[in-house]
Protein backbone atom coordinates (compact mmCIF):
# COMPACT_ATOMS: atom_id res chain seq x y z
CA UNK A 1 0.00 0.00 0.00
CA UNK A 2 1.11 3.31 -0.79
CA UNK A 3 0.34 4.66 2.77
CA UNK A 4 2.33 1.88 4.07
CA UNK A 5 5.65 2.16 1.97
CA UNK A 6 5.82 6.16 2.80
CA UNK A 7 5.64 5.83 6.85
CA UNK A 8 8.26 2.93 6.36
CA UNK A 9 10.33 5.29 4.62
CA UNK A 10 9.93 8.24 7.10
CA UNK A 11 11.17 5.40 9.45
CA UNK A 12 14.06 4.51 7.96
CA UNK A 13 14.55 8.35 7.20
CA UNK A 14 14.43 9.29 11.00
CA UNK A 15 16.52 6.54 12.04
CA UNK A 16 19.56 7.35 9.78
CA UNK A 17 19.40 11.18 10.87
CA UNK A 18 18.82 10.02 14.28
CA UNK A 19 22.14 7.63 14.02
CA UNK A 20 23.82 10.77 12.33
CA UNK A 21 22.93 13.01 14.94
CA UNK A 22 24.30 10.00 17.86
CA UNK A 23 27.54 9.94 15.78
CA UNK A 24 28.70 14.12 15.40
CA UNK A 25 27.39 14.10 18.62
CA UNK A 26 30.07 11.24 19.67
CA UNK A 27 32.84 13.02 17.71
CA UNK A 28 32.31 16.32 19.27
CA UNK A 29 32.61 14.65 22.60
CA UNK A 30 35.78 13.13 21.78
CA UNK A 31 37.14 16.45 20.12
CA UNK A 32 36.54 17.58 23.67
CA UNK A 33 37.66 15.29 25.91
CA UNK A 34 41.13 15.05 23.60
CA UNK A 35 41.68 18.60 24.11
CA UNK A 36 40.34 18.61 27.74
CA UNK A 37 43.23 15.84 28.75
CA UNK A 38 45.98 17.52 26.39
CA UNK A 39 45.42 21.16 27.49
CA UNK A 40 44.84 19.64 31.28
CA UNK A 41 48.06 18.21 31.83
CA UNK A 42 50.74 20.70 33.62
CA UNK A 43 53.69 19.47 31.94
CA UNK A 44 51.93 20.59 28.26
CA UNK A 45 51.33 24.22 29.31
CA UNK A 46 53.72 27.18 28.17
CA UNK A 47 55.75 28.67 31.67
CA UNK A 48 57.27 32.22 31.50
CA UNK A 49 61.17 31.76 31.09
CA UNK A 50 62.60 32.55 34.79
CA UNK A 51 65.12 34.93 35.63
CA UNK A 52 66.91 36.31 38.58
CA UNK A 53 65.78 39.71 38.31
CA UNK A 54 62.76 41.53 39.36
CA UNK A 55 59.88 41.45 36.69
CA UNK A 56 58.20 44.15 34.64
CA UNK A 57 56.90 47.07 36.70
CA UNK A 58 53.46 46.61 37.99
CA UNK A 59 51.08 48.72 35.90
CA UNK A 60 53.61 49.47 33.36
CA UNK A 61 51.08 51.00 30.49
CA UNK A 62 49.71 53.46 33.25
CA UNK A 63 53.01 54.14 34.44
CA UNK A 64 54.78 55.06 31.20
CA UNK A 65 51.25 57.06 29.64
CA UNK A 66 51.08 58.76 32.94
CA UNK A 67 55.02 60.07 33.07
CA UNK A 68 54.64 60.84 28.98
CA UNK A 69 51.57 63.24 29.79
CA UNK A 70 53.40 65.06 32.51
CA UNK A 71 56.36 65.21 30.81
CA UNK A 72 54.80 66.35 27.77
CA UNK A 73 51.72 68.72 29.05
CA UNK A 74 53.58 69.75 31.95
CA UNK A 75 57.36 69.86 32.45
CA UNK A 76 57.64 70.34 28.81
CA UNK A 77 54.71 71.89 27.02
CA UNK A 78 56.31 72.60 23.71
CA UNK A 79 56.65 69.08 23.60
CA UNK A 80 52.93 69.05 23.43
CA UNK A 81 52.17 67.52 20.34
CA UNK A 82 53.87 63.97 20.82
CA UNK A 83 51.49 61.47 20.83
CA UNK A 84 51.99 59.38 24.23
CA UNK A 85 49.73 56.57 23.06
CA UNK A 86 51.63 55.88 20.17
CA UNK A 87 55.20 56.19 22.34
CA UNK A 88 53.42 53.48 24.81
CA UNK A 89 52.52 51.33 21.84
CA UNK A 90 56.25 51.44 20.46
CA UNK A 91 57.45 50.74 23.34
CA UNK A 92 55.40 47.39 23.95
CA UNK A 93 56.10 46.14 20.33
CA UNK A 94 59.65 46.53 21.27
CA UNK A 95 59.72 43.62 23.65
CA UNK A 96 56.34 42.19 23.98
CA UNK A 97 55.97 37.95 23.44
CA UNK A 98 60.01 38.27 22.49
CA UNK A 99 62.67 36.08 24.21
CA UNK A 100 63.77 38.96 26.44
CA UNK A 101 68.05 38.05 25.74
CA UNK A 102 66.73 38.74 21.76
CA UNK A 103 66.67 42.19 21.74
CA UNK A 104 67.98 44.38 19.16
CA UNK A 105 68.44 48.34 18.91
CA UNK A 106 66.35 47.93 15.69
CA UNK A 107 63.24 46.81 18.04
CA UNK A 108 63.28 50.35 19.56
CA UNK A 109 64.09 52.84 16.80
CA UNK A 110 60.56 53.53 15.90
CA UNK A 111 60.28 54.43 20.11
CA UNK A 112 63.64 56.76 19.56
CA UNK A 113 62.06 58.25 16.61
CA UNK A 114 58.75 59.12 18.26
CA UNK A 115 60.05 59.96 21.79
CA UNK A 116 63.76 62.20 21.03
CA UNK A 117 63.71 65.51 21.04
CA UNK A 118 66.65 68.22 20.74
CA UNK A 119 68.41 69.42 24.01
CA UNK A 120 69.51 73.57 24.06
CA UNK A 121 73.36 73.80 23.29
CA UNK A 122 75.64 73.82 26.51
CA UNK A 123 72.94 72.03 28.48
CA UNK A 124 73.71 68.14 28.47
CA UNK A 125 75.00 66.62 31.46
CA UNK A 126 76.65 63.50 31.61
CA UNK A 127 77.26 61.09 34.74
CA UNK A 128 79.06 58.41 36.28
CA UNK A 129 78.73 56.71 39.57
CA UNK A 130 76.99 60.46 40.74
CA UNK A 131 73.57 59.51 40.06
CA UNK A 132 71.67 61.14 42.66
CA UNK A 133 74.08 64.21 43.04
CA UNK A 134 73.36 64.77 39.13
CA UNK A 135 69.90 64.77 39.27
CA UNK A 136 69.29 66.68 42.53
CA UNK A 137 71.55 69.29 40.28
CA UNK A 138 68.95 69.47 37.30
CA UNK A 139 66.08 69.54 39.76
CA UNK A 140 67.57 72.40 41.55
CA UNK A 141 68.63 74.36 38.05
CA UNK A 142 67.00 73.25 35.40
CA UNK A 143 69.00 74.59 32.75
CA UNK A 144 70.52 71.26 32.25
CA UNK A 145 69.30 67.98 31.29
CA UNK A 146 71.07 64.52 32.05
CA UNK A 147 69.47 61.72 29.99
CA UNK A 148 67.08 61.16 32.67
CA UNK A 149 65.65 64.61 32.13
CA UNK A 150 64.41 63.96 28.36
CA UNK A 151 61.29 61.83 27.84
CA UNK A 152 63.13 58.67 27.10
CA UNK A 153 64.62 58.96 30.18
CA UNK A 154 61.81 60.40 31.96
CA UNK A 155 59.58 57.69 31.35
CA UNK A 156 61.87 54.95 31.95
CA UNK A 157 63.88 55.64 35.03
CA UNK A 158 64.00 53.16 37.95
CA UNK A 159 61.53 51.53 35.91
CA UNK A 160 62.02 47.19 34.40
CA UNK A 161 60.13 45.92 31.46
CA UNK A 162 60.58 42.73 29.44
CA UNK A 163 58.48 40.10 27.59
CA UNK A 164 58.08 36.32 27.05
CA UNK A 165 57.36 34.21 24.11
CA UNK A 166 54.55 32.87 25.80
CA UNK A 167 50.91 34.78 26.94
CA UNK A 168 50.62 36.91 27.65
CA UNK A 169 53.78 38.22 26.30
CA UNK A 170 54.78 40.35 29.19
CA UNK A 171 56.95 39.11 32.25
CA UNK A 172 55.53 40.32 35.66
CA UNK A 173 57.86 37.81 37.74
CA UNK A 174 61.07 38.52 36.82
CA UNK A 175 63.58 39.74 34.04
CA UNK A 176 67.11 38.94 32.96
CA UNK A 177 70.04 41.18 34.56
CA UNK A 178 72.38 41.95 32.62
CA UNK A 179 75.20 39.35 33.76
CA UNK A 180 72.41 36.18 32.70
CA UNK A 181 72.43 38.47 28.69
CA UNK A 182 73.90 41.68 27.79
CA UNK A 183 70.97 41.87 25.16
CA UNK A 184 67.78 41.95 27.61
CA UNK A 185 65.01 44.88 27.03
CA UNK A 186 66.02 47.23 29.69
CA UNK A 187 70.15 47.16 28.74
CA UNK A 188 69.54 47.76 24.96
CA UNK A 189 67.10 50.82 26.09
CA UNK A 190 69.45 52.38 27.72
CA UNK A 191 72.48 52.07 25.18
CA UNK A 192 71.01 53.25 22.48
CA UNK A 193 69.03 56.37 24.65
CA UNK A 194 72.72 57.15 25.56
CA UNK A 195 73.81 57.29 22.35
CA UNK A 196 71.35 59.30 20.99
CA UNK A 197 71.48 61.80 23.73
CA UNK A 198 75.05 61.71 22.95
CA UNK A 199 74.71 62.40 19.35
CA UNK A 200 72.47 65.64 19.97
CA UNK A 201 74.75 67.23 22.36
CA UNK A 202 75.93 70.13 20.99
CA UNK A 203 78.23 73.64 22.55
CA UNK A 204 80.17 72.74 25.13
CA UNK A 205 79.15 69.46 27.73
CA UNK A 206 79.58 68.72 31.48
CA UNK A 207 80.10 65.77 32.41
CA UNK A 208 79.76 64.84 36.59
CA UNK A 209 82.50 61.96 37.99
CA UNK A 210 82.84 61.07 41.85
CA UNK A 211 86.36 61.72 43.01
CA UNK A 212 85.53 59.57 46.13
CA UNK A 213 85.59 55.87 44.60
CA UNK A 214 88.93 53.99 45.03
CA UNK A 215 88.46 52.40 41.69
CA UNK A 216 88.62 55.67 40.06
CA UNK A 217 86.62 58.11 38.57
CA UNK A 218 86.45 57.47 35.54
CA UNK A 219 85.90 53.88 34.09
CA UNK A 220 85.90 52.66 30.51
CA UNK A 221 83.25 50.21 30.68
CA UNK A 222 80.57 52.50 32.22
CA UNK A 223 77.82 53.96 29.67
CA UNK A 224 79.82 57.15 29.52
CA UNK A 225 82.92 55.69 28.94
CA UNK A 226 81.73 52.78 26.33
CA UNK A 227 79.30 54.91 24.50
CA UNK A 228 78.38 58.31 25.17
CA UNK A 229 82.24 59.45 24.90
CA UNK A 230 82.57 57.93 21.55
CA UNK A 231 79.34 59.56 20.31
CA UNK A 232 80.07 62.99 21.13
CA UNK A 233 80.12 64.86 17.75
CA UNK A 234 83.55 67.22 17.64
CA UNK A 235 82.10 68.92 14.90
CA UNK A 236 78.93 69.72 17.22
CA UNK A 237 80.51 70.20 20.41
CA UNK A 238 83.33 72.49 21.56
CA UNK A 239 83.81 71.28 24.87
CA UNK A 240 84.16 69.51 27.62
CA UNK A 241 83.93 70.28 31.81
CA UNK A 242 84.56 67.50 33.85
CA UNK A 243 83.62 68.24 37.35
CA UNK A 244 85.34 65.88 40.00
CA UNK A 245 82.87 65.70 42.96
CA UNK A 246 83.99 64.08 46.20
CA UNK A 247 81.57 63.23 49.02
CA UNK A 248 81.72 65.73 51.81
CA UNK A 249 83.35 64.53 54.82
CA UNK A 250 84.58 61.79 52.59
CA UNK A 251 87.69 60.07 50.77
CA UNK A 252 88.91 61.95 48.45
CA UNK A 253 90.82 59.23 46.08
CA UNK A 254 91.25 60.99 43.07
CA UNK A 255 91.85 64.81 42.01
CA UNK A 256 91.66 66.40 38.48
CA UNK A 257 95.55 65.21 37.93
CA UNK A 258 94.77 61.71 38.80
CA UNK A 259 95.04 58.23 36.49
CA UNK A 260 91.99 57.96 35.54
CA UNK A 261 91.18 62.09 34.52
CA UNK A 262 94.29 61.44 32.98
CA UNK A 263 92.91 58.75 30.72
CA UNK A 264 89.73 60.34 30.00
CA UNK A 265 91.77 63.55 28.63
CA UNK A 266 93.60 61.61 26.59
CA UNK A 267 90.68 59.76 24.92
CA UNK A 268 88.82 63.43 24.85
CA UNK A 269 91.72 64.98 23.24
CA UNK A 270 92.36 62.25 20.62
CA UNK A 271 88.71 63.38 19.37
CA UNK A 272 89.74 66.75 19.65
CA UNK A 273 87.90 68.53 22.21
CA UNK A 274 88.71 71.39 24.81
CA UNK A 275 89.07 69.82 28.14
CA UNK A 276 88.76 71.61 31.56
CA UNK A 277 88.36 69.88 34.95
CA UNK A 278 87.62 71.08 38.20
CA UNK A 279 87.92 69.72 41.50
CA UNK A 280 84.40 70.06 43.76
CA UNK A 281 82.77 72.40 41.09
CA UNK A 282 81.20 75.28 43.38
CA UNK A 283 77.82 74.91 42.54
CA UNK A 284 76.68 71.67 42.83
CA UNK A 285 79.18 71.12 46.57
CA UNK A 286 76.80 73.87 47.69
CA UNK A 287 74.09 71.95 46.67
CA UNK A 288 75.98 68.94 48.85
CA UNK A 289 75.92 71.05 51.84
CA UNK A 290 72.64 71.85 52.04
CA UNK A 291 71.78 68.22 53.60
CA UNK A 292 75.60 68.64 55.55
CA UNK A 293 75.58 72.79 56.70
CA UNK A 294 77.60 71.99 59.46
CA UNK A 295 80.40 69.85 58.31
CA UNK A 296 83.32 71.27 57.90
CA UNK A 297 83.89 70.68 54.50
CA UNK A 298 81.11 73.40 53.94
CA UNK A 299 82.04 75.40 56.39
CA UNK A 300 85.36 76.06 54.57
CA UNK A 301 83.55 75.57 50.81
CA UNK A 302 85.87 78.15 48.65
CA UNK A 303 86.09 77.60 45.00
CA UNK A 304 87.99 75.81 43.18
CA UNK A 305 90.25 76.19 40.38
CA UNK A 306 89.99 74.55 37.17
CA UNK A 307 92.91 72.64 35.84
CA UNK A 308 93.38 72.65 31.73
Amino acid sequence: MPFQQGSARTRQRTVLLVGIVVLLAGLVLAVVLASILTHGKPEGSPEMLKWKDRGTTKNLQEVILGRCYSYVMARHSELGDMDCLKIWESLKQAFIYKNPCNITPEDYQPLMELASHPIPCNKSLFWSKTNDLAHRYTKSNQNFFTLEDTLLGYMADRVSWCGDPSAPGINYESCPKRSECESNPVSVFWKLASKMFAETACGVVQVMLNGSIEAGAFKSSSIFGSIEIFNLNPDKVSAVHIWLMHDIGGPQSESCSGYSIKRLKSILEERNFQITCEDNYRPVQLLQCVHNPDHTDCRLCTSSKAAP
